[in-house]
C-alpha cells in the first residue's frame, strides 16, 4: 500500500518517488517558478493534462478539488479555463509583469 498523508489543505495525497534524467529537475523548477507553483504542483498539473488528453482521466475528475477554492478563486479559474491557450499565456505574461516571484517561492522550488 502506498504511503498516504494529508496535505495542508486536508487533501489525501500519496507519496511517490520519481527518478529524473539529469537536468530535468532544474527545467521543471524553472517552469514552476514562472507559473508561481511548487515543482510538485507543476508536475501534478502536467500529469492531469496528459491523462485527460489520453482519455485516461475525465475532465471533471481533474478538477475535483476546485471546491476547496474560495468563490473568487473559483470564478477566476472558471473564466481562465474559458480562454484559449494564447489568451491564457497573455494573461499569465501580464500577471508576471505585475507580480514578481517572491523569494520564498524561488527557494522552495
Amino acid at each position: 500500500m502506498p504511503y498516504v498523508h494529508r496535505a495542508p489543505a486536508g487533501i489525501p495525497t500519496e507519496k511517490f518517488v520519481v527518478r529524473l534524467p539529469d537536468g530535468m529537475r532544474e527545467r521543471i523548477a524553472t517552469v514552476a517558478r514562472t507559473h508561481r507553483h511548487s515543482m510538485n504542483t507543476e508536475i501534478v498539473a502536467w500529469l492531469e493534462r496528459s491523462l485527460v488528453q489520453d482519455g485516461v482521466l475525465e475532465q471533471s475528475d481533474a478538477h475535483q478539488d476546485d471546491d476547496l477554492l474560495s468563490g473568487n478563486e473559483q470564478l477566476l479559474l472558471h473564466r481562465f479555463r474559458q480562454l484559449n491557450e494564447r489568451q491564457q499565456n497573455a494573461l499569465i505574461s501580464v500577471l508576471e509583469l505585475e507580480l514578481p516571484v517572491p523569494l520564498a517561492n524561488q527557494e522552495s522550488a
